[in-house]
């Protein structure tokens, strides 16, 4: 498995990534699962519910930043390449 590998790409629109690979799923899904266990144990109006989220959140995003092809940007699309306008002469 190599280590350098990106899991995630840049969404087409926005700003953001999706996962890209089995691997960026099964992250993005253990990252889901374990917001929904400790949400599932702990009562919404205690506190230590929400500092374990926004720490794992914060986690998340960090280690999806860096696994990102091409990092984090705001995107408008495809790029358009230029029309090379050539006359017959």
């Amino acid at each position: 498995m190599k280590f350098n590998q990106y899991w995630f790409k840049p969404k087409l629109y926005g700003d953001g990534a999706a996962p890209s690979t089995w691997e960026g799923w099964l992250v993005t899904l253990g990252f889901i699962a374990f917001i929904v266990y400790v949400a599932s144990r702990l009562p919404n109006n205690n506190s230590r519910f929400y500092i374990i989220a926004v720490f794992t959140v914060v986690l998340f995003v960090i280690f999806v930043k860096k696994k990102t092809d091409g990092g984090w940007k705001w995107n408008w699309g495809k790029k358009k390449e230029p029309q090379i306008n050539q006359k017959d002469n």
